[in-house]
């Protein structure tokens, strides 16, 4: 953020003419005084996506002999799904809105805070920061035992993969059994109490399931988390957001090797982009006193797949509102104005007016 001090300040908005020659401007100080731009808002979108990643067993093509397990995936094989889509809005210096602000004597001391990109957040208060994202941090997996790990010397003795695959079916059964034991009662060496026997049978629960994986496979997931950027319009109707193949992942928008996932913007309150007052004050060939504010719309983010509803965001966005001008008998010497705006919508967030003691 930028902090310029100004001994005073007044607004000067021009016709259709000076609209033009805004559209040149730098934020920050000139000759003249300093330019400011009000934001216009953009939408970001988290998406998160999971990879699951399919191994076969190594006894795979013995499940259905050995332990009657049908339909066993012989082929290594990935896919990816979305788990979830959240959505924030920031703000942009909208560069169709930019305004002069020129020194007078006659207004107070103005202390005014400008973002990087020449957006204005505040006069005479502390700037609200825009929210960061918080970087994704994946969990921490698990530590699973190697399934051969767990063979035994008979096993691995075997001299072909079927006499190996039959072995290793009948120590799973004989884990079963002695899960069955220990539940019941019967076991030859029974716990002394619920907590040793707790631990048993979740190391008996370990066991089974690393050695079953030697025929139904493994899998492993992972997620990634892609941070999607776009600035809403009027009339935004069915627009690709991206793309996701079940094999590829996220790909390109025009790579047809995806499943589209469409956007949708309704407005729901079709406001004018200015309001009458401050139309009135753009069309005055004199100069006019104030400072531009954003009212924002309000609008509904719609995200779909096929026919299909995913998600539903509302949110406040400048560009579906219109722009007002506060009068500039706010900012003359009988008052200390305070005015932060929404770095988001550049919207008035809060205003006060304090008569000097």
């Amino acid at each position: 953020m930028r902090k310029l001090l100004f001994a005073g300040l007044l607004m000067l908005c021009g016709g259709a003419e000076a609209q033009t020659e805004i559209s040149t401007y730098r934020p920050g100080v000139t000759p003249e005084g300093a330019v400011y731009f009000l934001p216009k808002t953009a939408l970001r979108f988290v998406v998160q996506v999971e990879k699951t990643t399919y191994t076969p067993g190594d006894f795979c093509k013995y499940a259905g002999r050995y332990l009657r397990l049908n339909d066993v995936r012989t082929e290594p094989a990935t896919a990816y799904r979305v788990t979830s889509i959240s959505m924030t809005t920031y703000g942009e210096a909208d560069k169709s809105k930019g305004y002069a602000v020129k020194f007078n004597a006659k207004s107070a001391a103005s202390n005014i805070t400008l973002a990087d990109d020449g957006t204005l957040l505040a006069i005479n208060a502390t700037a609200r920061k825009p929210e960061a994202p918080q970087p994704f941090k994946p969990a921490a997996k698990p530590a699973q035992p190697s399934p051969r790990s767990l063979l035994s010397e008979e096993v691995l003795a075997a001299g072909s993969t079927a006499k190996m695959a039959e072995l290793t079916a009948q120590e799973i059964y004989d884990i079963r059994d002695s899960k069955n034991y220990l539940n019941r009662g019967e076991a030859d060496y029974m716990p002394k109490d619920g907590e040793q026997l707790r631990i048993m049978l979740a190391n008996l629960d370990k066991q089974d399931r690393a050695l079953t994986q030697l025929f139904t496979g493994s899998e492993t997931k992972d997620t990634t988390e892609y941070v999607l950027t776009l600035c809403p319009q009027r009339g935004m109707e069915r627009m690709v957001l991206f793309r996701l193949s079940q094999k590829l992942g996220l790909v390109d928008n025009d790579d047809l090797s995806g499943t589209p996932y469409y956007i949708s913007v309704t407005d729901e309150q079709n406001l004018p982009e200015t309001s009458p007052e401050a139309e009135t004050a753009k069309k005055k060939k004199d100069k006019e006193d104030g400072i531009y504010v954003n009212v924002p719309g309000k609008i509904t983010v719609t995200i779909s797949r096929g026919t299909e509803v995913l998600d539903s965001f509302e949110a406040n966005a400048a560009q579906f509102g219109y722009t007002e001008l506060l009068s500039g008998e706010l900012f003359n010497k009988r008052y200390t104005t305070h005015l932060t705006l929404n770095p988001a919508t550049g919207a008035i967030d809060k205003l006060e007016a304090e008569q000097p003691k």
